[in-house]
Order: C-alpha cells, then structure tokens, then sequence
C-alpha cells in the first residue's frame, strides 16, 4: 500500500482558485455589470440629448438591443465634433465680430428696402441674418441648371476661364469621366499659376482617396479631406458628413444645389438604361456668392491646419448689371449654436399664403416640419410634396412613409416619382421664393451633416422651380388617402417601428 502524499500546497491552491470559479455564477455577475454600464448610458442620453424624440429612440435602442444598442449610441449618438468643430472661426474678436454684425444688418436692410419681392419675408431674412450673419445680398444673376448634362458643361466653362483662384467642397466626387474630366481642368489650372483649393467628404468621395488625390496634389492642387477617416468603419467620423457642393471661381461665380461630381448625374441619350437621375443646381453670380467663400474659408482652414486670412481679393463680386435678384445663404451643421436650414425652412412655411412645393430624395421630417406642413394645408395653403417613388433604402422608405398618412389627412398631396431617382432638394413658396441646396428633409441634414442652401427672392426664377416641379409631377403618380390605408396591417406596423428610429436615420 502506497504512503499518503500530502498535497502540494501550490497545487492545493489552484485547485481551490479553480473550484472558487466554477462556483461562480459568471451570468449573473454580467448581468449586474451590464445592467449597471445600461444604466449609465441612459443617464448619459437623457442629459446629453436635446431632442425628446432623438432621446427617447436611443432609450428604446439601449434597453432593447443589447450590446448593439450602447454601441450605436457612442458611434452615432454623441456629437464628439461639437466641441472642436467650434474651433473654426473665420473671424476672431469679439469686437471685429461685433462690427461686422452690424455692417452685415446695415448692408441687409438696405437692400432689403430696395426689393419689393422680399417685403413679405421679412421674418426669414433676419433669421438668417441674426442666426448665421448672411446678409441679404442684391444684383446676382442665377441660372437654374438641371441635371448633370445642364450643370457641367457650365462648370468645366467657367473653371476652365479661371484667373486667380478655384474653390471646391464636395460630399461625392467619383473616379469617372467627368471626375476626371474635372481633375484634368484643376491641374491645367494649377500648373498656370491659379490657386486651387479642394475639400472632400472622405467617407462619400472614398473612391478618389488614392491615385487621384495624389495626382492633384503632384499638380500643386491643395487637396484636403474635410475630416479625414482613418479607419472607414470608425462610424461616428462617418456619422458627421460635409454634404456640401460648392464651387467659387475667381469671387465671380459660385456652383451650389443637390448635384454631385459623378457620372450618375449625367443623363445621357446612349445611355439609357441607366437610372435617370433628376437633380437641380444652382449657377450664381454676384454678392450672392460671398457667404459661399466664407463657408470655404471656415472649412478650408478646419481641414487644412491652414489659416487661410479673407483677403480681397477672394470677395470682389460687384452687382450685377441689369440683375436685381436677391439671394441669402442658409447654412448649418454640428458646429451650429442652432439648426440653422430647419428654422428657414420652418419660417418659409410658416409665411406661405397660397402654395408650398417640396422635392426632397429623403423625406423623414420630424414632428416640427410634419407640424407646420400640416398646419399649412388645414389654412388652406396648397401643399404638395414630390419624393422618390423607390428609395434606395427600405428602412429610410418605411420610416419615410409613416408619415404620409397625417399628412394626406390633413390635406398635404403627396407624388411619387417614377421617372427615376429625384434628387432634387428644393422648395417654393407661393411662386416668389425658391430654396435649393443639399439638405434633405430629414434629422441627418438638419443635425448631423454640414449642409448649405441658396435662398433665392424672386419671382421669376421660382416660377421657373415651379414649373419644373409640375412637369416632374407629370412623371409621378398621387397617392390616395384611401388607397394608402388598404396597405397590410404588417407593413403598417414595420414603418411604425422605423418611425421609432426615425430621429437615428
């Protein structure tokens, strides 16, 4: 018989260090410790989040989808941008911002006197005035382009004649034809001796990120990401977007509206069978296009590291001859005290009398928009509303059609288009008023992205939007009050579920 051998006490000691953990209820423990981390994270969403609605969806995502949810919220949810972005200061001092305010109302008031179109839109001038210092500005000329066969030839012209200096910000631009259609222009350019200074979304013109941006810049183009992404799934950089397009030429002419620099926006006889694409743009030229170098400015030298000082020679626009149209620009974005572009379009609808025409690509309005349109159509103003009939999203379509029902109710005519895609980011207000830029109708254009629009008073230029927008309407099909309440109950149910995450879209 063998001796007993004692145990070692090392040994004795992970065996009961291993017995201790098999012991442990480890589920229980994760339970405690997610619950506790759950716990926080709302306390952090209910303090740090304004917004009710966009308060209460990230509640519903936190304690209903667990793990998933607390991520979402910490890539999408919290505006880590906010606090850098307003670090971007084109004007410093507060006296010399002080002057300049003044100088910006003085000048806004005179030339508001002047006008006859814009008299009933008082309310909306000094919005914008007093909430992003853009002054109404008199005697631009502006030339309403559609679609891409109609706006590039007009670029490529304009950047091809260009002496001092070319600025471009754009949220698409892709490795195509008239991609490389523009960057051979940019370098010729480059090359004369004219400056040239490029922003790019690095998420949406991901595809120029290589070879091409390096082409530019061998060709002494100054060629920036507007907030450069170095890991692309990294999702809160790709949650704050500069959707912008803007191009200023030499302070004479500026490019702003929906479009894009790719191929997809050029519809073209030999190529039918793609997707017709409908898009608006805008060509200015005059003062109108001094608060788009300004947002150039404040983007250039956030992007760059540069400070990039207005001198001049970058704002010499004169009036123009013969030329009385007024224009002001709404801009807004995470670096926005407030939502700048929802508060004009808010305001525009509010003073509307006999007609509102929206066309927007992604309809998700929020309650304050669903509000003033509803509003206006029970005070017998004709509202109609021309958005894609198939968008390029289930979930934004679903979140996007529970709305309609409150809205046909009330009134509101709602068309969808059948052509193709409508881009097209535009609306018009009793035939005097017209807005066309980048922003959506939905939370991302009015929160998380950098967003321009053009507001234009005058009376013949938003007849010819308005007119545009009936012959769309001629490819577009009305949707019935009653036809649209026939739709299953579960397909109800699913867009009432994405209206729940409406605010996150």
């Amino acid at each position: 018989m063998r001796a007993f051998q004692p145990i070692p006490p090392f040994t004795l000691k992970r065996i009961q260090v291993a017995y201790l953990l098999e012991s442990i209820d480890w589920l229980l423990i994760w339970n405690i410790v997610y619950f506790t981390v759950m716990i926080g994270v709302c306390l952090r969403i209910i303090y740090d989040t304004d917004s009710t609605s966009k308060t209460l969806a990230y509640l519903l995502l936190v304690i209903f989808v667990p793990v998933i949810g607390i991520i979402i919220y910490f890539s999408f949810g919290i505006n880590y941008k906010k606090r850098r972005m307003y670090t971007k200061k084109l004007v410093e001092g507060e006296i010399f911002l002080q002057e300049l305010e003044e100088r910006v109302i003085s000048y806004s008031k005179e030339i508001f006197a002047s006008s006859a179109t814009v008299q009933g839109y008082k309310e909306l001038v000094k919005l914008l005035v007093k909430d992003g210092l853009s002054p109404l500005t008199g005697g631009n000329h502006v030339e309403l382009l559609l679609n891409g066969e109609e706006k590039f030839p007009k670029v490529l012209q304009a950047l091809r004649q260009a002496q001092h200096h070319i600025h471009l910000e754009y949220y698409v631009i892709d490795n195509d034809t008239i991609g490389n259609q523009i960057k051979d222009v940019l370098i010729l350019k480059a090359r004369a001796g004219v400056e040239v200074r490029f922003i790019y979304d690095d998420y949406g013109s991901r595809a120029i990120r290589g070879e091409y941006v390096a082409e530019l810049r061998a060709a002494g183009v100054e060629a920036y990401p507007f907030h450069k992404i170095h890991f692309l799934l990294l999702a809160n950089r790709l949650n704050y977007r500069n959707h912008r397009k803007i191009i200023i030429i030499d302070a004479q002419i500026g490019f702003v509206g929906g479009i894009n620099i790719a191929d997809r926006y050029i519809n073209q006889p030999q190529h039918q069978e793609r997707l017709f694409w409908r898009d608006t743009h805008l060509k200015i030229q005059g003062p109108g296009i001094y608060y788009l170098q300004y947002l150039f400015f404040c983007d250039w030298n956030f992007s760059s590291g540069q400070q990039l000082h207005p001198h001049r020679s970058y704002f010499v626009a004169e009036p123009q001859p013969e030329s009385h149209t007024l224009v002001q620009i709404a801009a807004s974005g995470p670096d926005s005290p407030h939502p700048t572009i929802l508060f004009s379009l808010l305001q525009a609808i509010f003073l509307a009398q006999k007609e509102v025409l929206i066309t927007s690509p992604y309809f998700i309005p929020g309650e304050s928009i669903l509000q003033a349109l509803t509003v206006a159509a029970m005070g017998g103003v004709s509202v109609k509303l021309l958005v894609p009939g198939t968008s390029d999203s289930a979930l934004v379509n679903a979140a996007a059609w529970s709305y309609y029902d409150d809205m046909l109710k009330a009134g509101v005519e709602i068309y969808l288009y059948q052509k193709g895609f409508v881009h097209s980011k535009t609306m018009v207000i009793d035939g005097t008023v017209s807005m066309v830029g980048t922003a959506n109708m939905d939370n991302r254009s009015f929160e998380l992205n950098f967003e321009v629009n053009a507001v234009v008073y005058d009376t013949a230029l938003s007849q010819q939007l308005r007119d545009v927008f009936y012959q769309d309407l001629e490819h577009a099909t009305k949707i019935e009050l009653e036809a649209w309440r026939e739709r299953s109950r579960l397909k109800q149910f699913f867009e009432k579920l994405a209206r729940l995450l409406s605010p996150l879209l």
